[in-house]
């Protein structure tokens, strides 16, 4: 369901005004002129917005784009670059001043900024997500900004985020944000491209799984997302609990104030482990488990743990602990696990029942293959 923008009510918006903490991202055409450039009168008014944020005692965690346009000027290109090695050296020399110049404009209020470079492996390992929350918290506690990005100086086409709205949705997890907010030079979610004479903003979306827009075109040229990746970031983080405003970057002061500009995403999911967020998100799976139609019901209906009696195939080389797919026959993802065998001795047990194994191998086998505790189920498309 959707709420236009003349039906939306005039108030502030509780879920920003309420927050305790929030994750900002702001994407690099928001950042830059019609040359590429940063455009430091943008800066100025971003800094600000957050800082009057931080006077109303909210944390704020910076996630910004604009390394790789940053570091174009003094590099004297004229365009972005395409290949691999020539966007890393760009993203090298405009990550420092990027962050320099985000670290003498905070100054002004007092605020002390630290650098947070990320790639997907910080977060898909667990002891590196681990280590990246202790961090996060670290600097939070000390009254620092955290400014995020993702460390497009070391990251290949394999092992990258691909936009930092993923980034910034699974950061607002990690560090357990009350919102998220989204910046953008487009003002709102429309019913149809905004270059469309019928385009209507949404003020509100209570569901995005019932939205129904067109959302194809690309960005900017100077970006690398578009709203698709704005609506994939908000997917993530509503179905986490947190709920998303999708905004105009030059009306972020209204924005985090809670005025009622640009989209809000309101949050279907409920606050989960981060653990099982991370699961869900982050994690790369080192396999997975085919699940006979009993299996699948068990996990879905029952919220059952899954047994060896469910699982028909193993597909992949893990071991206890890793993360692992669970699909149906069909091939379709169930869910994701955290499983309790090595696939060398799960290979051998399956499609038998809890008492057998132990009858045969003793009481070591009386376990799940994944526990409940350590499963998260994908969540069913609505029926129309």
């Amino acid at each position: 369901m959707t709420e236009s923008a003349g039906s939306a009510v005039a108030s502030l918006r509780t879920e920003i005004t309420g927050a305790r903490r929030l994750v900002v991202k702001v994407g690099s055409s928001s950042l830059t002129d019609d040359s590429g450039a940063l455009d430091m009168m943008r800066l100025e008014g971003l800094v600000d917005a957050l800082a009057a944020a931080r006077r109303r005692g909210q944390d704020v965690v910076l996630v910004s784009s604009g390394a790789m346009a940053s570091g174009m000027g003094p590099l004297r290109m004229k365009h972005r670059p395409r290949d691999l090695a020539s966007k890393q050296a760009a993203a090298s020399v405009g990550q420092s001043l990027l962050v320099g110049r985000y670290s003498s404009l905070f100054a002004r209020h007092d605020i002390t900024v630290g650098q947070v470079l990320l790639t997907v492996e910080d977060v898909a390992r667990q002891d590196h997500y681990r280590n990246a929350l202790r961090t996060f918290t670290k600097l939070l506690e000390l009254g620092v900004v955290p400014v995020v990005n993702e460390n497009d100086t070391v990251a290949t086409h394999e092992i990258k985020f691909g936009d930092n709205d993923r980034l910034a949705a699974l950061v607002a997890h990690l560090v357990g944000a009350d919102a998220l907010v989204l910046l953008s030079d487009v003002d709102s979610l429309y019913t149809a491209h905004p270059s469309s004479p019928d385009a209507r903003p949404i003020a509100v979306v209570d569901d995005l799984e019932d939205l129904d827009v067109d959302t194809s075109g690309r960005g900017a040229a100077i970006g690398t997302g578009g709203m698709e990746t704005k609506l994939q970031a908000a997917r993530i983080a509503t179905a986490s609990g947190i709920p998303v405003v999708l905004a105009a970057a030059t009306s972020v002061a209204a924005a985090l104030a809670g005025e009622p500009v640009g989209t809000l995403f309101r949050a279907t999911g409920k606050r989960r482990a981060r653990k099982l967020m991370w699961l869900a998100y982050a994690s790369i799976a080192q396999g997975e488990l085919v699940l006979d139609a009993g299996a699948v019901r068990a996990l879905t209906e029952r919220k059952a743990s899954l047994l060896a009696a469910g699982i028909t195939a193993v597909r992949g080389l893990f071991v206890a602990g890793d993360p692992v797919r669970l699909v149906s026959e069909q091939g379709k993802e169930i869910a994701r696990g955290l499983v309790g065998y090595d696939a060398s001795e799960l290979t051998g047990i399956i499609g038998r029942s809890t008492p057998d194994l132990v009858a045969e191998f003793g009481a070591p086998f009386d376990r799940e293959v994944v526990h409940r505790d350590d499963l998260i189920v994908r969540p069913r498309k609505k029926k129309p």
